[in-house]
């Protein structure tokens, strides 16, 4: 099930990844081919798995705090039919409640993370919503294992990583693409992860449209090689978050992100078809 949360308020730069979902959408109608043989793997996604469109998560624009409730609900809901929840952000801050519901259902998660930004700044108040804190605090709630957690592109300094494996974007650089996707799975194992694509883990030369750009990012080429070559493991729901639409008269980010999301589904495909 593809599903779109179209919110942005937790950004702390630029706003507009509420329009995300809608420009990934459009996007990806040029890959209808591609779901038809999917590369390299030639799943046909459209006949080994039944996939569906469940629109966008509605959330009142008037009550702020009941955003993590709504989207908790939204997700809740869809696992209880044992759906595997592909989410289409939104600001990376859509990512906790999404968390929170993969968690009750599988326990604690492994965590993916694609990303320029750790998102593990500290944050101890509850009420408050960041989309730079929310890894912070599904760590100290034990919704995500730091041991088997891994995040892939960093470029912002963070001194605590809270226990959680960085692979920063020089060292896939060095290491390799095939050689970084090695080593997640060697981090993941067998656990029930949840991957986490942060649009600007991309260099913003591949994806400008998005709120907190960051440069020395990894090209199409690296995340795409990295995302076939982690197939088998054992992924239980994903996201594509912060493409900001407006930022790039191109089209490019959204492009990616619906390409990243095709990944994601082929991921998943990779263990079940």
């Amino acid at each position: 099930v593809v599903s779109g949360i179209p919110f942005d308020s937790a950004t702390t730069f630029r706003p507009g990844a509420r329009l995300g979902p809608q420009a990934i959408r459009a996007a990806s109608v040029q890959l209808a081919e591609l779901a038809d043989h999917a590369f390299p793997s030639n799943v046909n996604l459209f006949t080994d798995l039944a996939i569906a469109d469940y629109g966008d998560c509605e959330l009142p624009s008037a009550y702020p705090t009941q955003v993590v409730e709504r989207i908790f609900n939204h997700a809740q809901k869809l696992l209880l039919h044992d759906v595997m929840m592909i989410s289409l952000g939104g600001d990376h801050f859509v990512t906790y409640p999404l968390l929170q519901a993969h968690a009750e259902k599988y326990g604690p998660l492994s965590l993916l993370q694609f990303d320029a930004h750790s998102d593990t700044w500290s944050d101890d108040q509850m009420d408050r919503i960041d989309h730079g804190t929310m890894f912070y605090k599904a760590v100290k709630l034990g919704l995500i294992d730091p041991e088997t957690s891994v995040q892939v592109g960093i470029r912002t300094h963070n001194a605590d990583t809270l226990g959680v494996h960085i692979i920063d974007a020089r060292a896939v650089e060095e290491m390799g693409a095939a050689a970084v996707a090695q080593k997640i799975k060697a981090i993941l194992g067998n656990k029930p992860t949840y991957l986490s694509f942060d649009i600007d883990c991309l260099d913003p030369a591949f994806a400008p449209g998005t709120g907190t750009p960051v440069w020395g990012g990894l090209s199409s080429r690296q995340a795409a090689s990295i995302l076939r070559d982690i197939a088998g493991i054992n992924m239980v729901g994903g996201d594509v978050v912060e493409v900001s639409p407006q930022y790039d008269t191109s089209g490019a980010t959204a492009i990616a992100g619906a390409h990243v999301a095709l990944e994601l589904i082929c991921i998943w495909a990779a263990t079940r078809v």
